[in-house]
């Protein structure tokens, strides 16, 4: 009979980056015993990882999907090398960087959709080396959404120490950030960052909601778009609170520890603050899709890639997250 824990996929990231040894020491850990974990990649790709970290922790190497029986162990490796021959260059973008991530992730994104898995843990992905493989997308979270069909609010979280963090507006000039300031596009992340962190383990999330203008007041989008906003979570029983002073909000959200998360108006204002307070520790969640996915928010390093002393503690978080989430979903 199978066993009921959460099935995680889990994908190695870029060949050419830290993600392939991260995650080798990833599997050595007892952690991964709470879940049926399927890795999914290239053997050759994990095997030099292996080399680097001096682990080897014992996997199921498996070519196709009919041979997993979850029942009698919980770690398999599917190999979808198939006649691949490529040895990746450490440190360096490339198509066939690019290539390996988008077959394993297209895979991975299979399996969601046909419920073979309930969450994706992935290793540090390169957009350029994505981009020269094939993918038209300007990121992975809007690959994925296309993929598994979303039609609904999808956003990017990033966490730190289990503080999360959302925003209203991502990757866009600074210039066009006012005009997306409405009060409709403000309570969509509030909604989906309430929705996640509970799935994540805190009943009653207290949410701290920055303004745009300095000191919320030197403009009108506070008192016309933000705080309307603000109201309206709060009659939808949402634990919501400001608008905060970008300045001082990650003192008083963060380092006081007067909330678990935080709402921003655009990329700068948040990610400044979260990176001061924990650049090294960071997890990114992609909020919004069907099923909880997950990776740490350093990147693939190319300056260390290969050389056995990138920090496994973002992508064990991101695992924990991966692992959380997909396990209150199921129940």
């Amino acid at each position: 009979m199978e066993n009921l824990k959460p099935k995680i996929g889990i994908l190695l990231g870029d060949p050419s980056g830290i993600g392939p040894e991260l995650i080798s020491k990833l599997l050595a850990e007892d952690e991964l015993n709470k879940a049926n974990v399927l890795i999914i990649g290239e053997k050759n790709i994990l095997e030099k990882a292996n080399k680097i970290t001096g682990l080897n922790t014992k996997l199921e190497f498996i070519e196709t999907l009919d041979q997993i029986k979850f029942d009698e162990k919980t770690k398999f490796f599917l190999d979808i090398t198939k006649g691949r021959n490529c040895s990746y260059e450490i440190s360096k973008c490339s198509s066939e960087s690019g290539q390996s991530v988008l077959n394993a992730l297209n895979l991975a994104l299979d399996l969601v959709k046909s419920k073979k898995i309930d969450a994706i843990n992935f290793g540090p992905f390169n957009k350029t080396s994505m981009k020269l493989g094939g993918s038209k997308f300007e990121d992975e979270l809007h690959l994925m959404a296309e993929k598994l069909e979303v039609k609904n609010f999808f956003c990017e979280f990033n966490v730190v120490d289990n503080f999360w963090t959302a925003r209203v507006t991502s990757h866009i000039p600074l210039k066009e950030v006012p005009k997306h300031i409405k009060k409709d596009k403000i309570i969509q992340p509030i909604k989906l960052i309430n929705e996640t962190v509970k799935l994540n383990g805190i009943s009653k999330p207290r949410i701290a909601i920055q303004a745009l203008n300095p000191h919320a007041e030197f403009g009108d989008e506070e008192e016309k778009e933000i705080i309307p906003a603000i109201e309206e979570a709060k009659q939808l029983g949402i634990n919501a609170d400001g608008p905060l002073p970008c300045d001082t909000s990650f003192i008083t959200a963060f380092k006081n520890k007067n909330h678990d998360c935080i709402v921003g108006m655009y990329h700068d204002a948040l990610q400044s603050g979260l990176k001061a307070f924990g650049f090294d520790r960071g997890v990114t969640v992609q909020g919004g899709l069907p099923v909880p996915i997950t990776t740490p928010a350093h990147g693939t390093a190319f300056d260390i890639a290969g050389k056995n002393t990138a920090n496994l503690e973002p992508t064990l978080q991101s695992f924990k997250i991966a692992l959380n989430i997909a396990k209150n979903k199921v129940q």
